[in-house]
């Protein structure tokens, strides 16, 4: 018999939304002349502090061009790096809703940064809603450390046991079983849609 499960956990980068569109890397790169191979290293290098808040979008892109940038193309940086990660994902965007009519309690559980929480908050119509919403740059705290995760799941307000957690990386699902939270590696649509329905009973419509 499947577990009982009463809320859902959802990643956003590459669950919610598409992956970074390879013309999105491409442009951010040309902006500092740099091929995309050898932009993309430099990229995730500081994004966890990032994510976490403890720099702002100007330190973050004078990091990654390591010099100091005028305003406005720090601005057009930032700018693109939003839109980067502002594709949503058809198949899965209506699961949120989908849960929320099961009976599930739903949240939002990603690592971002202020300027592109802001983004989704302020100019993401297509972003679901959720019975909580955890970000790393809020709390200041990135998945896979525990807090972030232990946060989520006192707002939703049931036991780990009783949460299912989508995510694409597999050092975020390990922590999350860890806590005793259910989870499933995300890789497609198709299979994750399977897997909640034949392990946990939870029923969404991948396209």
């Amino acid at each position: 018999m499947p577990p009982a499960i009463k809320a859902i956990m959802f990643d956003y980068g590459n669950v919610l939304c598409e992956p970074q569109p390879p013309e999105d890397i491409a442009a951010m790169a040309s902006e500092l002349a740099l091929p995309a191979d050898l932009f993309l290293p430099i990229y995730w290098r500081d994004r966890g502090p990032y994510d976490r808040a403890e720099m702002d979008s100007g330190e973050y892109w004078n990091r990654v061009a390591s010099r100091q940038l005028p305003p406005d193309q720090l601005a057009k940086l930032t700018a693109l790096d939003n839109r980067s990660w502002m594709h949503p994902r058809e198949a899965t965007i209506p699961w949120v809703a989908a849960a929320s009519r099961q009976g599930l309690r739903t949240a939002l559980l990603s690592n971002l940064p202020a300027p592109l929480r802001d983004a989704l908050e302020n100019d993401a119509p297509w972003l679901p809603q959720f019975d909580v919403r955890t970000y790393s740059c809020t709390l200041r705290s990135t998945k896979p450390e525990r807090e972030i995760y232990e946060h989520c799941v006192r707002g939703l307000g049931v036991k780990p046991s009783e949460i299912v957690f989508l995510d694409d990386r597999p050092e975020n699902i390990k922590a999350a079983t860890e806590l005793g939270i259910h989870a499933i590696l995300f890789q497609t649509p198709e299979r994750a849609a399977m897997e909640l329905a034949d392990r946990y009973g939870v029923v969404v419509h991948a396209d």
